[in-house]
Order: C-alpha cells, then structure tokens, then sequence
C-alpha cells in the first residue's frame, strides 16, 4: 500500500515539475532573439539550477531513507562514496588553473569564474577517462571469464 502512495506521490509531483517547465518555457521562447532575451535566459538557466538541486536533494534523500530503513549499515558506505566524491572534486579543484583563456575576446572572466569552470573542464576530463578505462577493463574481463569457462 506504501509503494502505491509513493508512487502517485512521484507521478504528481513529475506532472506539477513538467507542466511548470513547459509554460516557463513558454513564457521565455517569444523573447529570444529581441529585446529581454537575458532576462528569459536567466530565467530558464535558474529553472535548470533548481531542477538539478531537487534532483540531486531528492535522491540524496530517498537514498538515505531506503538505506536507514533496509539496512543502517549501507549508510557507513553512502558515507564513504560521498567523502570519495568530495576528495575528487577538492583535487580537480586544486588541478584547475584557472588561466586566462588564449584569443578571447569577450568580456574578462573573474579569477572565480575561471577556476570553476576549470575545475569543471577537469571533472568532466577525468570521469571521462574513467569511464573509457572502465568499459575497456569490463570487457577485458569479460573476455577472459568466458575463454577459461
């Protein structure tokens, strides 16, 4: 009975976050290309930012609550990924520059604006590789698991 409620809760509360994406987008798509374009802009660009804070928020939490109550002792584990993911985050900060960038004309970045999106550029270039190494390694694996049985 719990599943079900939980469920109809998730399906409302997906609707409410569409419909209120899809008029906000609405509202901002005829200002594009005139005048108010930054204003629209911002507007979806801080939609964004707080869907993926809900998103983020919300999974962090279920996560909790179905470790604490399935079984406590996954909480030391969530514990330990979450400080895993903060020393990689903290070293590709400490790894980022943030040097100016070569033939850019525009506007002057802040130093802060450049060391986050050069930290940024060195997640996404670090996971990435972990990624390639770890589908690589998997059907390395896989290949030698299946040759000896």
């Amino acid at each position: 009975m719990e599943k079900q409620l939980y469920a109809k809760i998730f399906k409302w509360v997906s609707w409410a976050l569409l419909i209120i994406s899809v008029v906000l987008l609405l509202v901002a798509f005829p200002k594009f290309g005139g005048a108010g374009e930054e204003g629209a802009v911002t507007m979806l660009l801080g939609w964004a930012y707080a869907m993926l804070g809900l998103a983020l928020v919300s999974v962090l939490c279920v996560g909790l609550y179905v470790s604490a109550v399935t079984n406590p002792k996954s909480l030391i584990k969530i514990g330990i990924v979450l400080v895993g993911a903060v020393v990689v985050v903290l070293v590709a900060y400490l790894a980022a520059s943030g040097a100016q960038p070569l033939a850019y004309n525009g506007p002057t970045p802040s130093e802060k604006e450049l060391k986050l999106t050069d930290t940024v550029l060195n997640l996404a270039y670090g996971l990435g590789i972990v990624a390639v190494l770890s589908i690589v390694v998997g059907e390395v694996m896989s290949a030698i698991r299946n040759k000896k049985a």
